[in-house]
């Protein structure tokens, strides 16, 4: 394939193991209010979405969620990831990849900086993200909404058409297409029916990605 002038990157699950953790905590504390999911079911229902949204669809299905829950569970999410994410295999491969072609990247999450800074922060990838990270919650139009990667995509200016995003998500990948952008679906930790007919081409070892680019790896 031709090699793209930009690469867009979802943050969870793409760049930092952090969904399993994050669901964990998740989990545990709607087991609490009368919602007991295994990490699995968890993971399934939630992963892709916002916090907020999270709250919404676990009183849907009979948690007993109180008004200030967002309130309580980002302190418990940001603190275990603060503590123990660690970066998906092969991520640093492709940054150093990416940036020995000359092709710029960027993050684009439904999660708030602040969770990006702690996340990148702690794995040591902050400064090769500097400037370059993007909420969609912030934006007020989470994906599947193509906003933060039509804006990431005019921050590297480069048209949507050469730019690829990497995610591990059906709403992630809902938003690629969206936004006229090309989606290679990471699913190491996804189930390929989830992206199979959203994504453009679906990879699960993160060392393969330099090749499927089209670039040289570094």
């Amino acid at each position: 394939m031709t090699a793209p002038k930009a690469v867009l990157f979802d943050c969870d699950g793409v760049v930092v193991d952090s969904e399993r953790l994050t669901n964990s905590v998740i989990r545990d504390d709607l087991a609490q209010r009368g919602l007991d999911l295994t990490l699995d079911e968890c993971m399934a229902a939630f992963v892709g979405g916002t916090m907020k949204g999270v709250g919404e669809k676990a009183a849907t299905m009979g948690a007993d969620m109180p008004d200030d829950w967002l309130a309580e569970i980002y302190p418990k999410i940001y603190d275990a990831l603060a503590q123990k994410v660690e970066l998906i295999p092969g991520i640093i491969g492709v940054l150093d990849a990416l940036d020995g072609a000359g092709v710029p990247f960027a993050m684009g999450s439904n999660g708030e900086v602040r969770k990006m800074e702690t996340t990148l922060g702690r794995t040591g990838l902050l400064h090769r993200f500097d400037g370059r990270l993007f909420s969609g919650q912030a934006m007020d139009a989470p994906k599947p909404a193509p906003d933060v990667y039509l804006h990431a995509a005019r921050a590297l200016r480069v048209s949507p058409a050469h730019t690829v995003v990497i995610e591990d998500s059906r709403s992630g990948a809902l938003a690629a297409q969206a936004a006229g952008m090309r989606c290679f679906g990471f699913v190491r930790d996804t189930a390929p029916d989830q992206l199979s007919d959203v994504a453009d081409v679906l990879f699960d070892d993160m060392a393969e990605l330099p090749g499927l680019l089209g670039i040289a790896p570094a």
